[in-house]
């Protein structure tokens, strides 16, 4: 009876991973900067975005490594630079902290994104955006539909660089997915052959 909750343990698994198996496990995101609006206060004497002032933007998402090297991808009246590969909507929300718009150093803002793919599957993470281009940042995954559901706890931000009209260019990779786990134990046994042991309250319900 164990070998058979191994196998059953060890069949979910697997249908877990080919759930993931269409699921991207890195992608580059462009920021439409004509979507960015952020509230009116607090703000720098310029009317810049100052600390505790709030957000939301959007952008495109495009296969991993379609903006290396400098590559802007969305044209200046904010539409995609390479249609055809967009693979669907990112959406951004969060409080500036720091020193708002102005900080030169470690995390600019916190932000909620949403990855949402033409084909339907939502992909949700949380955590701190860095101003600094080339250096790692963790994010929590902390939702998903489709081939994102449950397909890891973490994922990785970097930004490639910012550029005047044209915001963020930024690139993702999923760090861990659940078709990774394990065969399940339940009550061991050396002897495989003997239904695994039940508790002393089991024993007592199943006799009476």
């Amino acid at each position: 009876m164990t070998i058979k909750i191994a196998v059953s343990a060890l069949a979910l698994a697997v249908s877990a991973g080919l759930a993931h198996a269409d699921a991207l496990k890195a992608l580059d995101v462009a920021e439409d900067l004509s979507r960015f609006v952020h509230s009116p206060s607090p703000v720098h004497d310029d009317g810049m975005p100052a600390y505790g002032n709030v957000f939301v933007t959007q952008g495109y998402i495009y296969p991993a490594g379609t903006l290396d090297g400098g590559v802007e991808g969305t044209l200046e009246d904010g539409s995609p630079a390479f249609p055809e590969l967009v693979l669907g909507t990112w959406t951004c929300d969060g409080v500036f902290v720091g020193d708002g718009m102005y900080t030169t150093e470690g995390t600019m803002l916190i932000s909620r994104q949403i990855f949402q793919f033409n084909d339907g599957d939502i992909l949700v993470s949380q955590g701190g955006e860095l101003v600094d281009e080339g250096v790692i940042a963790p994010r929590a995954i902390t939702g998903g539909t489709g081939d994102y559901a449950d397909i890891g706890a973490e994922m990785t931000q970097v930004l490639l660089g910012m550029s005047d009209g044209y915001g963020v260019r930024l690139q993702f990779e999923i760090m861990g997915s659940s078709d990774q786990a394990g065969i399940l134990e339940l009550d061991h046994y050396d002897d495989d052959s003997q239904p695994p042991m039940m508790s002393s309250a089991s024993q007592q319900e199943a006799q009476s």
